[in-house]
């Protein structure tokens, strides 16, 4: 396995480099087009990739804080993805044990990190334990709003939307995360973990607000229309 560490870093190192690449073109190309799903299917398996080198990674040293934040981050992107096949659950396009299993998984995940880092058991809970129960709070929160949505599936058609997009961009957030704790080591560690997602978050909220009114101005048009 020692040998195998530079291999997996390696791995690591350059999904997370394609990941950060091409998100921006997903993001900034038409919503469905044939660039957008192309570019976004990318970047989810260069997550995927990630992810799982982060884990065993982590793993191997050990770093149960890494593994637990990597699977924590990876939660976002495969929320934003799965939600695609669930658009009409009307139609039967439902959660899945799958879906419902990695949000039991994300939950257990962000659970621990919260209680690790206020327990703070050893030097890196110490040292990132509000990293931590930031990070926590948030998968919480985030995989506890999809349980609700597998429960009672929201009347607004365009909610899956809404799901995709909060998660891909949090996901992407994860990926500046990485970037800045290796690279900006002149700002304090707590700060170099955190800016990425204090920025983000209200910017996140900020774009589902605007398309969440454009919608409703679109349907409000339609309807007047009629």
């Amino acid at each position: 396995m020692t040998s195998l560490v530079p291999f997996l870093l390696a791995i690591h190192v350059a999904a997370g480099a394609l990941s950060l690449v091409v998100a921006p073109v997903a993001m900034v190309t038409a919503k469905g087009g044939p660039t957008h799903r192309r570019w976004g299917t990318v970047y989810y398996w260069a997550m995927a990739i990630v992810a799982l080198t982060a884990v065993v990674l982590a793993l191997w040293r050990p770093n149960p804080f890494l593994a637990l934040v990597a699977l924590f981050s990876f939660y976002f992107a495969f929320t934003g993805v799965r939600t695609l096949r669930h658009k009409h659950p009307e139609r039967g396009e439902g959660a899945t044990a799958l879906d419902w299993g990695a949000a039991v998984l994300a939950m257990t995940a962000s659970a621990a990190l919260v209680v690790l880092g206020l327990l703070k058991p050893g030097a890196v809970w110490v040292r990132l334990g509000t990293v931590a129960v930031v990070f926590g709070v948030l998968g919480l929160v985030f995989a506890g709003l999809q349980l609700r949505r597998f429960a009672r599936p929201a009347a607004d058609p365009m909610r899956w939307w809404f799901t995709h997009m909060s998660g891909m961009l949090g996901s992407y957030l994860a990926a500046v995360t990485a970037f800045s704790v290796v690279n900006f080591t002149f700002m304090p560690t707590t700060l170099r973990w955190l800016w990425p997602t204090l920025l983000g978050t209200p910017l996140i909220a900020l774009w589902v607000t605007y398309y969440r009114r454009r919608f409703q101005r679109r349907r409000t048009s339609e309807a007047v229309a009629a």
